[in-house]
């Protein structure tokens, strides 16, 4: 009897003994660099495999072995998702405030576009095209769009997809701007707190971004346009991509009267709705750094109707439509827009 009661208090050490190295190992990770984690899973995979071939050639029951390669497995499993995982804080601001958008009729998947959020006051809101919730002229008239949305700050491949109507009562939910040039291909979505995760984790322009804040802004500047380009896109953190463009018309004039301008990109399908953005140089009176300055919404590619498909390349150029219409479109009143 005296031995059953010393196995039994030793099989409850030996599960103390676990719980604490469960507590460690987590505490251990978060402490280290990804070189550190990179080698710390090649030695962890070099000190199991010996430990292996020792058990094997030993007296060692088929429970041990097994509980052994189950723990090897949670193990390195953790290891692989502590690789994975990238803080949000070391990403740049302006992943972070851009989406991909899915939309849909029914459950039928019908395109992929971009947008990014902007933030009113207290009302958050999502940008993009306005072709990209409907556009008759190409019969596109999706009734619902998914957005991605991270819900932890220190692991971004944790991701869901938040689905927002497009009609309620049979009234559409976006705001849209027409001016002296015509119908604007910029819209907006009020999203409300209730429709995010709770733990949700996203980043918002606002209106001082779209501040000038006396730099001056030439033709031939250099650009940045994140988005999802043919859908492409970091899929293990759900960060878009950026392509590099510059100014390619006079900025702060209306290209053929219209409230754009033009960039110099090359960009696909997808990429609609994209924030266009330039890295402001000087800094705010405060000392503190100024990221990007929000300059347009990208909408599409531009070309020459007369042009030789044979023995003329594209032009390579892209609307890009004044990023001040959000003003308009976020007020209490939109009012028309005027770029």
């Amino acid at each position: 009897m005296k031995n059953l009661q010393e196995a039994t208090e030793r099989i409850c050490e030996l599960k103390g003994s676990l719980v604490a190295l469960d507590a460690l190992m987590p505490a251990v990770i978060d402490t280290l660099s990804a070189p550190a984690l990179a080698r710390l899973a090649a030695s962890f995979d070099a000190h199991a495999e010996a430990a292996r071939t020792v058990m094997l050639h030993s007296d060692i029951s088929d429970v041990v072995l097994t509980t052994f390669e189950r723990e090897i497995a949670r193990n390195r499993a953790l290891l692989q998702r502590s690789q994975l995982a990238m803080p949000a804080g070391t990403v740049d601001a302006l992943l972070l405030a851009t989406t991909r958008i899915t939309t849909f009729v029914g459950a039928a998947v019908k395109t992929s576009a971009s947008g990014f959020f902007f933030r009113r006051g207290e009302q958050l809101f999502l940008v993009s095209n306005r072709h990209v919730f409907a556009d008759a002229a190409s019969a596109h008239l999706p009734d619902r769009i998914d957005i991605g949305v991270h819900t932890d700050a220190q692991d971004l491949t944790r991701h869901t997809q938040v689905s927002l109507p497009l009609y309620r009562d049979g009234l559409s939910q976006w705001r849209e701007a027409t001016d002296s040039g015509g119908t604007v291909d910029v819209a907006v979505m009020a999203i409300a707190h209730a429709e995010l995760p709770a733990d949700a984790v996203l980043l918002a322009f606002d209106e001082t971004h779209l501040e000038a804040r006396e730099e001056g802004i030439a033709i031939g500047d250099p650009l940045t346009i994140p988005g999802f380009p043919l859908g492409f896109h970091d899929t293990i953190h759900h960060l878009a991509v950026a392509r590099s463009a510059s100014i390619a018309s006079a900025y702060g004039v209306r290209f053929q009267r219209q409230g754009c301008f033009l960039t110099d990109a090359r960009t696909h399908r997808g990429s609609s709705g994209s924030p266009v953005v330039r890295r402001r140089t000087a800094s705010q009176a405060d000392g503190s750094p100024v990221s990007w300055q929000l300059l347009g919404v990208h909408s599409t590619r531009m070309d020459m109707r007369n042009r030789d498909q044979v023995q003329d390349e594209s032009l390579g150029l892209n609307c890009a439509w004044y990023a001040d219409v959000l003003l308009a479109l976020t007020s209490a009143q939109p009012a028309e827009s005027s770029p």
